[in-house]
């Protein structure tokens, strides 16, 4: 009588790791997740770049001035806009790891956090949106670019 061979595992490879951390599996934990590492992105991006226009006046004023004068245009505010959103939620979402990494307990109300979070994002991010795009719509006296 044969005998039916034992079952191989097979490890899984550094793609099947990576693909599984990017599949949505739903709920809020892992859009958090995927926010969280998009946005810390972004503001890596952004501080390289802010690196680089500092490093600029050290070829002198022209060359900073002439950089200065691409941020004061239109599509820099809708990119200020996006800074926002990142900073701000990398940093909203960071509260909510550090109560649930000190207070384990909080596991049990992960979902209601991070709503809280949500409520607390959205309420800070949207007046501050406004205001950054009021120049461009010409709306109340905002801070002109």
């Amino acid at each position: 009588m044969a005998t039916a061979a034992p079952e191989r595992t097979v490890k899984a490879g550094w793609w099947e790791s990576f693909y599984q951390g990017l599949t949505y599996r739903g709920y809020e934990g892992h859009w958090a997740w995927i926010f969280h590492r998009v946005t810390g992105l972004g503001v890596l991006l952004f501080l390289t770049l802010h690196i680089v226009d500092i490093f600029l006046l050290t070829l002198g004023p022209g060359v900073f001035n002439s950089l200065l004068a691409l941020y004061k245009a239109p599509a820099a505010r809708i990119l200020d806009v996006f800074l926002l959103f990142g900073v701000l939620f990398h940093a909203v979402n960071g509260l909510r790891i550090v109560i649930i990494d000190f207070w384990p307990h909080a596991t049990r109300a992960h979902k209601a956090i991070f709503w809280a979070e949500v409520a607390v994002f959205l309420i800070v991010f949207v007046p501050s949106a406004l205001v950054l795009l009021a120049p461009l719509f010409g709306w109340g006296g905002g801070a002109q670019s």
